[in-house]
């Protein structure tokens, strides 16, 4: 498989400081593989709160994960600050991709780059239905 290119700083219109804790890394001595999708779930959702008035406790609306994905070019460990970058790959009526890059605080290459997708559901029926026009304009400065 070819090696996948690092994404440059620039690619990213939101960034998420990030504190990395003692329990991220593994008995390897690095960042574990599966914390990156936490990094990613507390970028987007602190811009989904921030930018899209997302009430986490009370909408009625909310983001359910159904895809993810992530490649590792580079290992951090703590207690390296890092930041998450965000943007959105593709937005649809019912559904965003994100695409979050993790960089080493002020670098200018990510470490790492993933995706999720998020289809938004009825926080009672858990149907699809369409991303509530505060978020959607949120998400469209992503793009």
């Amino acid at each position: 498989m070819p090696e996948a290119s690092r994404q440059p700083r620039s690619r990213y219109p939101f960034f998420a400081p990030i504190t990395t804790r003692w329990m991220d890394n593994d008995a390897y001595g690095h960042v574990n593989n599966v914390t990156y999708y936490s990094y990613f779930d507390t970028a987007v959702n602190l811009y989904l709160v921030r930018e899209g008035g997302l009430d986490i406790q009370h909408s009625g609306t909310i983001g359910v994960v159904v895809e993810s994905g992530c490649r590792y070019h580079e290992g951090i460990a703590y207690p390296e600050p890092i930041e998450a970058g965000v943007r959105v790959g593709e937005l649809r009526n019912r559904a965003v991709r994100y695409e979050v890059g993790i960089f080493r605080e002020g670098g200018a290459e990510s470490v790492a780059d993933g995706y999720f997708v998020h289809v938004f559901v009825d926080r009672a029926t858990r149907k699809a239905v369409p991303i509530p026009d505060r978020v959607r304009a949120a998400l469209e400065k992503l793009k």
